[in-house]
């Protein structure tokens, strides 16, 4: 006997002989269709055969041809033939199939009635079932309305009283599936990938995205290059994103995600924008004993340090000279893009100081028109309207 001959045989005696009992999902072909049945090839010599009820569109029309692939379970194993399903109840079934599909763990297809006290009715192949709010989805449901007269694929894990009793968990199934999928990604997904993904929920602290099977993390910081105050003025439930995978944590469910590195770093064209000596236009955006952050543009704060505040008078701390949200005129001091830092100072700040030698007792006259001015002409106001 050839090598390769030996080689089949041996192949084909192990897939054969696997055990398959019922609720076992495979990878099937179909291997051919005929009248109201699919027939499958499951691997051996022997085929497996399915309704073709549950594959047809609402047109009537098969969607599945010879050659094609199909997830299936074991259903049963009757005079030796394997009958597989996609899922009970997506055709005729019987009381005693379904509980052959609570025992095996086979999802079952079912309908969404209407809103019951604490959950869901669901007509599963003829009978009525209840799916808790909690058991509908992964997520919290937001609105109940959503689910009403949809199918979705169940899980029963409560059947009592001949069948009077079903229970239903469409999140199992759910779990079982991103369970799946969280395996295959994590062989596949790395840090500093960038992927695409869906976002699912909002929260103050950032938003949740969907990467293809598991949810990963996209903190308000990692939103945008500048200040982000409401994660709503970016994006929006049901959103499609492109993110950069920043941080992988499988260990503990944690995935960092970042918005902000998908688009160019304004810190890339600082050196350029802002060079040293430079007078440009800027908003104060934070107060701290040692000084004032003054925002440039989107992604892009100054310090504007507290020894270059006060118009030449030592002051304790920023706030006795500027408030948030003040529109003040700057000079570049110096530029550390790599630092991701730059140094400010007032744009008259040496033309204040030599005004204050010569004329220290010089205060704003009442006539005159109130304007913006010149940084050292709002710091003077502020310390002469404390004294």
């Amino acid at each position: 006997m050839s090598e390769e001959r030996f080689a089949d045989l041996f192949q084909v005696k192990n897939v054969s002989s696997r055990n398959l009992k019922p609720g076992d999902r495979i990878d099937a072909r179909v291997a051919d269709i005929s009248g109201e049945n699919v027939f499958l090839d499951v691997g051996g010599k022997s085929e497996g055969v399915m309704a073709a009820a549950e594959v047809r569109n609402p047109d009537g029309r098969i969607e599945l041809k010879p050659g094609d692939a199909v997830k299936v379970y074991l259903l049963a194993v009757r005079g030796g033939e394997m009958i597989f399903t996609t899922s009970v109840g997506s055709s005729h079934a019987s009381l005693l199939e379904l509980e052959e599909a609570f025992r095996s763990g086979i999802p079952v297809a079912g309908r969404v009635a209407s809103e019951i006290k604490g959950g869901f009715e669901v007509v599963v192949a003829g009978q009525r079932g209840f799916c808790p709010y909690s058991q509908m989805d992964i997520r919290r449901v937001e609105d109940p309305a959503d689910h009403l007269d949809k199918s979705y694929q169940f899980k029963i894990i409560e059947f009592t009283g001949n069948g009077r009793n079903i229970i239903l968990s469409a999140r199992a199934l759910l779990e079982e599936e991103r369970e799946r999928q969280r395996e295959m990604l994590r062989e596949t997904l790395e840090e500093g990938a960038r992927i695409s993904g869906t976002v699912t929920s909002i929260r103050d602290f950032g938003a949740f995205v969907d990467i293809g099977g598991v949810d990963g993390l996209i903190p308000i910081s990692e939103l945008a290059w500048g200040q982000v105050d409401r994660v709503e003025d970016i994006l929006s439930r049901g959103q499609q994103v492109e993110v950069v995978i920043r941080k992988l944590d499988w260990d503990n469910d944690r995935i960092s995600l970042s918005l902000r590195e998908t688009t160019e770093s304004p810190w890339d064209s600082a050196v350029k924008k802002y060079p040293e000596g430079s007078i440009h236009q800027g908003r104060v955006s934070r107060l701290a004993a040692f000084g004032a952050f003054i925002t440039l543009e989107p992604g892009i704060d100054g310090l504007l340090h507290i020894s270059k505040l006060g118009a030449g008078r030592r002051i304790n701390h920023p706030r006795e000279v500027l408030e948030v949200g003040r529109e003040i005129t700057v000079r570049i001091d110096s530029v550390e893009a790599d630092k991701k830092r730059i140094s400010l100072a007032p744009e008259d700040a040496a033309a204040a100081d030599r005004e204050k030698d010569e004329q220290p007792t010089r205060t704003p006259a009442k006539s005159t028109p109130k304007t913006l001015g010149t940084l050292g002409d709002l710091l003077r106001d502020k310390l002469a309207g404390k004294k």
